[in-house]
């Protein structure tokens, strides 16, 4: 089923399409987070250490989700984005339930690569397609409402995570929460219609089928594109590091049981992840459209007032308290979505946006999931010697630094933006 060029989508179906794909990026990052508590029991189980789990949860996932993206992108950019998607959800769902048969680090450091494989051809096709469902006045807060996947998808985690796992264990939640993903895909595939290719952007010619090497070419006379990427990245470093091992701290640190910790953590995370991720989208529309640059600026500020406020949480030994001074930097580390995204969709013409997408997702997961959650598991081995029970807490603060870094990147980008953005036509020349 496909949308013809003629046919503008109706209110109705823009809702049916975001519904499904947010859903299905629900489950996207139910699977990909649900880790981040499971490893407790996994750790205890199988006697592993803060570095393999830093290695099962980074490395094992973002080494094939991050290069595959590239390849199924392109598939995407040319063919059915819609059956791309939906492929992947069965597929990421399967791998993740496989994930509760497995007996030893190298097993379950395989299925996470199953997962990763599938959860590649998620992603960018799902940016691309919303941007020719969505105008432009609306996308940053159609891409923002699809990112509330990544607050609610890693809350159910943690939520269902903690619970099954204390009911039954650890496999049984892979199991259970794999397997319900698997009819997500199956409504995709079937109700969700393929858009033509650039309709809302402009009456120009789309046809034009770029080759990887000029999409990559173009994308090289476009700095903002590398600075909101490599922006992302950093803050992805902490972001994903902080998820993983956030749960271990609570539980270390703070003495939280399984079952409460999901409840504490999550709660966390589907708060400040919902305000965060849609005020930003918001305000990007809110002040983009004339200032292209605002799309930068606005997760500048965010990324550097974020590490300050994850320090006070730091030393905060109140449960109650800590709810509030953990949502806070929570929010604002994930207002970069919606702007960054939509930017990342303006920087190119239809045909590349998801080869476009894909390439900033490279970037951004291969460093912030392959080196976040590993970086921060490898500091808290070595700091053990001297911090003993407390390591876990310094590694956290010592790489809360790339929030900094994040945040400059991103004023550098929000220089550029004005001058990066394709025009209305969506001309391969633009500059």
């Amino acid at each position: 089923m496909t949308l013809s060029p003629a046919s503008a989508p109706t209110t109705a179906l823009q809702a049916r399409i975001l519904a499904l794909l947010l859903l299905a990026y629900v489950f996207n990052f139910l699977d990909r987070q649900i880790l981040s508590i499971l490893k407790i029991p996994i750790k205890a189980e199988l006697g592993l250490t803060d570095t393999q789990l830093g290695l099962m949860g980074g490395i094992a996932f973002a080494s094939v989700y991050s290069t595959l993206a590239i390849p199924f992108a392109r598939y995407a950019d040319r063919g059915r984005r819609v059956k791309v998607i939906a492929s992947a959800v069965v597929v990421w769902s399967g791998f993740t339930a496989l994930c509760g048969l497995t007996a030893s680090f190298w097993q379950l450091f395989i299925a996470r690569m199953g997962v990763g494989v599938g959860e590649a051809g998620g992603v960018a096709p799902s940016y691309a397609l919303i941007a020719d469902y969505f105008p432009p006045a609306q996308r940053a807060r159609a891409l923002a409402i699809f990112s509330l996947g990544i607050p609610i998808g890693s809350a159910l985690g943690l939520f269902f995570g903690g619970w099954i796992a204390t009911a039954l264990d650890w496999r049984w939640a892979f199991a259970l929460i794999g397997l319900a993903g698997i009819p997500v895909g199956l409504a995709l595939w079937r109700f969700v219609p393929e858009p033509a290719r650039g309709a809302l952007d402009d009456a120009g010619d789309h046809s034009h089928d770029p080759r990887f090497l000029e999409v990559m070419a173009f994308l090289l006379r476009k700095p903002s594109f590398w600075l909101l990427s490599f922006g992302a990245a950093a803050a992805s470093i902490c972001g994903y590091g902080l998820g993983f091992w956030l749960p271990s701290y609570f539980n270390a640190s703070l003495g939280l049981p399984l079952d409460q910790l999901g409840v504490y953590f999550g709660t966390i995370v589907l708060v400040g992840g919902m305000l965060g991720i849609y005020f930003g989208g918001w305000l990007g529309d809110r002040l983009g459209g004339a200032r292209p640059g605002a799309y930068a600026f606005i997760p500048a500020i965010a990324f550097l007032l974020t590490g300050p406020l994850y320090v006070v949480a730091m030393f905060n030994d109140s449960l109650a308290l800590g709810l509030l001074l953990f949502t806070l930097p929570y929010m604002l580390s994930l207002a970069w979505l919606g702007p960054v995204v939509n930017a990342v969709q303006n920087l190119v013409p239809p045909a590349m946006r998801a080869t476009a997408s894909a390439s900033m997702l490279l970037i951004n997961n291969l460093i912030g999931i392959g080196f976040g959650t590993f970086i921060f598991g490898f500091l808290s081995d070595q700091l053990r010697p001297t911090y003993g029970e407390e390591a876990l807490r310094y590694s956290i603060l010592y790489g809360l630094g790339f929030y900094l870094l994040a945040g400059l990147l991103m004023l550098g980008a929000a220089t550029t933006l004005k001058r990066d953005w394709v025009s209305p036509s969506g001309n391969l020349n633009a500059a």
